[in-house]
């Protein structure tokens, strides 16, 4: 009928660490078990005699889209929010959603004047999906008129209150829209005109510009706006849109087991052993123990993933003041320096200067299980025994890139801003440091 107004998801700060990650209404989520030792204790418990096997496999990890649907199923489960049908039959519940859903409208569609919005509410044709909280509290919905003879609905109105934005309410609310209009009011398709704000929430939630249903079952009955796209959406009969994360599994099931077929990627090789040297000197003046070095081929499946012995880097670094320098522990640490400080004086670096504030991103931690942010960075590099390779930094910050991508939207700024951290980074990279080797060949080309 007219432009409908996505949930606004405006995305949560970036990928740094103290997203999915990610999160709930609550404090991060403290660290789980290493899944490989939790396996290898089952095989111990079953086979003694045989002792800890070499490696062993762990579940496929599960997207950020299962685990928001997966919370937000939780949260319905225990009754903390519904989705609820709504229509103006005269019932004082529905009544009061109704109105409910009025004042989001209103708030959140301000270019929709309020008598057209308290109109199409009311109007007996009419159908809305209203998620309620608890203790009553209209937190959003979707109102869609339905034209049972096309087969059809027109979606007139989404939003979602701004305070509870940003935590996947828009995506399951248009789930279960669908999942209603298709059983309740038995249409298999939406059509609505959207906004050039609510395009990308739509396309999202399976929404396409191209418009397969015949013309004769829409023409006429929907509308015309200028601005607004039109765009249509087929409800399949038989998808559990409420329970798409169940299929999901089983999808990520098989396709994971086989790929495990071609691929050792899920292996999970045993735990290094903590051994420690006795400090010199009676043990109770002793601080601590000194760690017992170990080569890196002695770490388990370090060589399996192709790692073999080499010299020296193959490289060396330009440093602030232009001199070109091996590649030394000393020397690295103060190139990486140097490289810190130029990404975060960066503009773009400021998603990425502190953790990321749970309060802010409910989610985070839920989705994330490995942040990092420029003050954890810091705090490792300070230790002067964490980086012992540039492709070590250089991990950690594609990482906190990465963690910003995988949690926001591509629209967001936050994601815009690890893009171009990372175009920096790469940028960086090409010029300051230079390959050994071919350092090596231009005074012999030039002697030639």
């Amino acid at each position: 009928m007219h432009a409908a107004a996505a949930d606004g998801v405006p995305q949560a700060p970036q990928g740094s660490a103290a997203p999915e990650q990610q999160q709930q209404q609550q404090q991060p989520s403290q660290r789980q078990d290493d899944p490989g030792s939790t396996l290898q204790q089952e095989h111990n418990a079953a086979n003694p005699a045989q002792g800890p096997p070499a490696r062993q496999p762990v579940p496929a990890p599960v997207g950020a889209y299962t685990q928001r649907e997966e919370h937000l199923m939780r949260q319905e489960a225990s009754g903390e929010i519904e989705f609820a049908y709504v229509l103006n039959d005269g019932q004082p519940i529905n009544l009061i959603r109704l109105m409910g859903l009025k004042v989001i409208f209103s708030k959140q569609l301000p270019n929709m004047p309020r008598e057209y919005i308290c109109r199409l509410l009311l109007d007996r044709r009419h159908r809305s999906c209203a998620l309620v909280a608890r203790n009553g509290q209209v937190l959003g919905g979707v109102t869609y008129r339905v034209f049972p003879q096309q087969g059809l609905g027109e979606i007139a109105f989404c939003a979602v209150s701004a305070s509870q934005q940003v935590r996947g309410f828009g995506t399951r609310l248009m789930n279960h829209t669908k999942a209603m209009a298709r059983d309740r009011d038995h249409i298999s398709y939406f059509l609505t005109y959207a906004d050039n704000n609510a395009v990308g929430y739509f396309k999202k939630q399976g929404f396409t510009r191209e418009i397969t249903l015949p013309r004769d079952r829409w023409v006429g009955f929907i509308k015309d706006y200028d601005g607004g796209t039109l765009m249509e959406c087929a409800i399949h009969p038989k998808l559990p849109y409420t329970d798409l994360v169940s299929m999901f599994r089983v999808q990520k099931e098989y396709l994971d087991s086989q790929i495990r077929q071609l691929s050792n990627s899920h292996v999970v090789h045993p735990g290094m052993p903590r051994q420690r040297l006795p400090m010199p000197g009676p043990s109770h003046l002793r601080v601590q123990d000194l760690p017992v070095p170990m080569q890196p081929g002695d770490v388990p499946g370090v060589k399996e993933a192709g790692w073999s012995a080499s010299g020296k880097p193959g490289y060396k670094f330009m440093l602030r003041d232009n001199s070109v320098v091996d590649a030394t522990p000393s020397n690295l640490h103060t190139y990486l320096e140097e490289l810190l400080a130029a990404l975060e004086a960066l503009d773009d670096s400021w998603p990425f200067r502190a953790p990321v504030d749970p309060a802010e991103a409910l989610d985070y931690y839920d989705i994330i299980h490995d942040p990092v942010d420029m003050l954890l960075i810091a705090g490792r590099l300070a230790s002067r025994a964490y980086y012992a390779s540039l492709e070590m930094f250089v991990a950690d910050v594609r990482k906190m890139c990465d963690n910003c991508k995988y949690y926001n939207a591509q629209s967001t700024p936050y994601y815009q801003c690890a893009v171009k951290v990372q175009n920096y980074l790469d940028n960086y990279l090409d010029a300051t440091v230079t390959e050994a080797a071919a350092q090596q060949q231009q005074p012999q080309q030039q002697r030639s």
